[in-house]
């Protein structure tokens, strides 16, 4: 008879077949190559800026354009010249009148409460000027 040794059996396999890994690897890869374009492009949106004609494009014209700084303490200047809120308010409207392609760029001081500007936007939008920027630095 033959002898069975404890030695054979307690052998470890020193080979491990990754061919079965490498197929699961690459099957994921292409799944993924494939779906995540479709993913990006999942909702229909129209997005503002897509439809822009190249006239609105351009740069806007330096008599468009009114400047209202606010200072720290609340105080407003239009186009350097200080004024009362009411009386930036009458003038813009005036302005806004003349030129219906009225840009209102404000300036406001950093330290400077944000309930001013805030005023300012709100009547603005009340009475139709809608195109209000804020400045973060001067140009020049």
């Amino acid at each position: 008879m033959r002898r069975f040794s404890q030695r054979n059996s307690l052998v470890t396999l020193s080979e491990i077949n990754i061919t079965p890994l490498l197929d699961l690897a690459f099957v994921l890869l292409v799944i993924f190559i494939i779906t995540t374009p479709m993913l990006e492009g999942s909702l229909d949106m129209n997005l503002p800026g897509q439809s822009a004609r190249p006239e609105q494009a351009r740069p806007p014209k330096a008599e468009d354009i009114r400047t209202v700084e606010i200072d720290r303490a609340g105080n407003f200047r239009l186009q350097k010249r200080p004024l009362t809120l009411d009386q930036i308010e009458a003038q813009l409207v005036a302005d806004f009148r003349a030129n219906p392609n009225l840009i209102i760029r404000v300036r406001g001081d950093k330290d400077g409460k944000l309930d001013h500007a805030m005023q300012l936007l709100d009547r603005c939008t009340r009475r139709g000027m809608t195109q209000v920027s804020f400045s973060t630095e001067l140009k020049q």
